[in-house]
């Protein structure tokens, strides 16, 4: 019997209290479909420049920490990679994404967590187990086990580096990659059969994901990314000794693959060689049409397997909720990229401090190098700002990625009541789609389809929705376009209440009004505008604020009560 037949035979019975491929679907124990709705945890085992405002500073993450040693020193360095792997993810994570509605995580792994470099290697061949990276992964499986949910090892960094894109697999450009390294290539068959023989009886293991976005020419060195590569023999035959190595020892789990070209390219990569396997493809920046969708679904048809989404985001609210309509629309699952960095775009922000800022405008040219002590202190304070107790939160990315994707109104932002609260933040207009919450010119990022980059938030600063905001000294204000506008929903006893629209000083546009669907006139006044017996509801009002004769920048709305409607007070 053939390798091939072996591993398509058998594997029904023995995989069934576990996640497992069944026909097209991906199914629990019981058989029962299960739609994954997942996070990646990038940055955590894995720091990709952009993530700490270090693109352009760095290549990948060795650049990253050889720049910090020079900065603090050797010890300094393993110190705050020390405190970085302790915060960044605890189990105060994996409740919180629970909460908000992920039932699966997926684990970018750094092999290096797991095992030594080829080149450090005491013994040529041999390969050295190290502790830190199973007991890392040990702990996040029982938090996750703990809430019921699946987490799926991804190798996003293997051995030698698996790409030209190098910071997604901290590759050296100046050692050989994977492809060109046997010994890199044993060492990774060798990693998956030591977490397989260690995960095999793991039920909430949702899956191995083999090889994380290979983007390598094959055949042709012009195609520097593999996406018009039509043989991807080397990957075929990488995945199918993985296999092996998994199957010698792990009978029960889901094996995940990835095409070339960032998982995207799966020419001569299928047909599968194994029962218990699902595809996963990776999306960014497209239309969000079903005809984007067309090849990976003539896939799942074809081949008769499970498709599963394992890696999207970096955009707006507006195309996360879009994506996952579009997604589960087709009974695909899913998981975001990440869960925390710096920048607004995830559910948590890792916030900077001043010391950090420094040291990133040291590395940048543009400020002396700063103290060791001062720049210590920043590494340190932004390990443990990596926290989720210390991160801020974004509720309008969780809203976008679940309830929006069902519920098609706006929701408040934060509750407010007239009467008890006089200010409402510029900020804190609703949550909700585009059309129900505001209405924006730049919805989001579709450069893979239109070839255009676009900022939709050029501020990129407080919330993930497609409207500018834009950072003050002591706070925030909104800036709209002609044809933008933004809603506030607030409750009130009815009467009447003083309305203050507290504008930028540049601003030349005037603000257009309507209440509870009611256009209203304000009147100018110093740096605000005003309505001084704006009529108010008992119960629930809905304010949208817009612009006409240029843009409009304003901070806060204010609505004082003065009475009941038609007697203002004096």
């Amino acid at each position: 019997m053939t390798l091939v037949a072996m591993l398509l035979t058998g594997l029904g019975a023995t995989a069934q209290g576990y996640l497992h491929a069944a026909g097209e679907r991906i199914v629990d124990g019981a058989g029962k479909p299960v739609l994954l709705r997942g996070m990646g945890l990038g940055g955590w085992m894995l720091q990709e420049p952009y993530m700490l405002g270090l693109s352009g500073v760095a290549v990948n993450q060795q650049e990253i920490r050889a720049r910090i040693t020079e900065a603090v020193g050797e010890k300094r360095s393993a110190a705050f990679y020390a405190a970085w792997l302790q915060h960044f993810a605890t189990k105060a994570d994996i409740d919180s994404m629970a909460a908000w509605g992920f039932n699966s995580v997926r684990l970018p792994m750094h092999y290096a967590l797991y095992t030594l470099p080829v080149e450090a290697e005491p013994v040529a061949g041999k390969q050295t187990w190290l502790p830190e990276g199973f007991r890392l992964t040990d702990s996040l499986l029982r938090w996750c086990a703990a809430n019921k949910m699946y987490l799926i090892l991804d190798l996003h960094a293997a051995p030698g580096g698996q790409g030209n894109d190098l910071p997604i697999a901290d590759r050296d450009s100046t050692k050989p990659s994977l492809w060109q390294s046997a010994a890199a290539r044993e060492k990774t068959v060798a990693l998956w059969k030591e977490l397989a023989r260690r995960y095999a009886g793991e039920p909430w293991i949702g899956g191995y994901d083999l090889l994380n976005e290979t983007n390598w020419n094959f055949s042709d060195p012009s195609d520097k990314h593999g996406c018009n590569d039509s043989l991807n023999v080397p990957m075929r035959a990488l995945y199918e000794r993985i296999t092996t190595a998994i199957r010698s020892v792990d009978r029960n789990h889901l094996l995940i693959i990835e095409g070339n070209c960032w998982g995207n390219n799966y020419r001569n990569v299928l047909p599968p060689w194994d029962k218990n396997m699902a595809l996963s493809f990776h999306r960014y920046w497209n239309e969000n049409s079903e005809a984007s969708l067309q090849s990976i679904l003539s896939l799942r048809r074809q081949y008769h397997m499970p498709v599963w989404m394992g890696e999207s985001g970096e955009n707006s609210n507006a195309w996360f909720r879009d994506a996952v309509r579009l997604l589960e629309g087709q009974e695909i699952g899913w998981a975001w990229w990440p869960l925390k960095k710096m920048g607004m775009n995830n559910p948590l922000e890792i916030p900077s401090n001043p010391n950090f800022k420094n040291l990133q405008e040291y590395w940048k040219g543009k400020a002396p190098k700063p103290q060791p002590d001062s720049a210590f202190a920043g590494l340190m304070q932004l390990a443990r700002d990596s926290r989720t107790d210390h991160a801020r939160f974004h509720p309008d990315v969780v809203d976008a990625l679940f309830r929006q994707v069902r519920d098609g109104a706006a929701r408040p932002y934060r509750q407010y009541r007239v009467g008890r609260d006089t200010v409402l933040p510029a900020v804190h207009f609703d949550m909700g789609p585009i059309g129900a919450a505001y209405q924006s010119n730049t919805p989001g990022n579709y450069w893979v389809s239109t070839g255009k980059r676009t900022d939709w938030n050029r501020g990129w600063t407080y919330r993930n929705d497609a409207i500018d905001i834009l950072a003050l000294a002591n706070g925030y204000e909104v800036e709209l376009e002609p044809g933008e506008w933004v809603q506030y929903t607030f409750s009130a006893d009815g009467g009447a209440a003083r309305f203050i629209l507290t504008a930028n000083s540049s601003t030349t546009a005037k603000p257009q009004l309507w209440l509870n669907g009611k256009a209203l006139e304000p009147v100018a006044a110093k740096e605000t505008w005003v309505l001084t017996n704006l009529p108010l509801l008992p119960g629930t009002n809905r304010l949208r604020v817009g612009t006409e004769g240029g843009t409009l920048r304003f901070s806060s709305i204010g609505l004082v009560p003065t009475g009941a409607a038609g007697q203002p007070k004096n």
